[in-house]
């Protein structure tokens, strides 16, 4: 794995804003072996742009409760709702409406790289209150 901890630290924080608010789809890619410019893509998709913008909203409001405040360097694509882009340089995140995020297929653009493995905390906490946990 080539990202660094701080990219790591984001986007495991940042992905688990966007499954509090009931993004789907949502993968880590390790790209820093194949891009000079960031370590790792959030890729995320909601049904709706109204839930595309409420994610982005949630991942900025988890990312500033950082210890390292993180906030992004630039932030694309929030008039439509349909794709946001939020750069943290160590990270970059896509929030994309559903249908965006099947006809970009940026997981496909990016399948020889890594997926860093996230598990969304609620559901781990929900499924061992049900005594249905996983097993490892």
């Amino acid at each position: 794995m080539t990202v660094s901890e701080r990219a790591h630290e984001l986007a495991m924080a940042a992905a688990q804003a966007a499954a509090d608010k009931k993004a789907q789809d949502i993968v880590i890619i390790d790209v820093g072996d194949q891009l000079a410019i960031t370590d790792a893509f959030l890729l995320a998709a909601a049904p709706n742009e109204r839930q595309v913008l409420a994610i982005v909203d949630a991942i900025e409001e988890r990312l500033l409760e950082l210890p390292e405040k993180a906030k992004p360097v630039r932030r694309e694509g929030e008039r439509g709702g349909r794709w946001v882009l939020l750069d943290y340089v160590d990270m970059v995140v896509h929030v994309q409406h559903t249908e965006e995020r099947e006809f970009y297929a940026l997981d496909r653009l990016w399948k020889d790289c890594p997926q860093i493995p996230f598990v969304d905390r609620d559901l781990v906490e929900a499924d061992a209150a049900a005594g249905t946990a996983p097993a490892e």
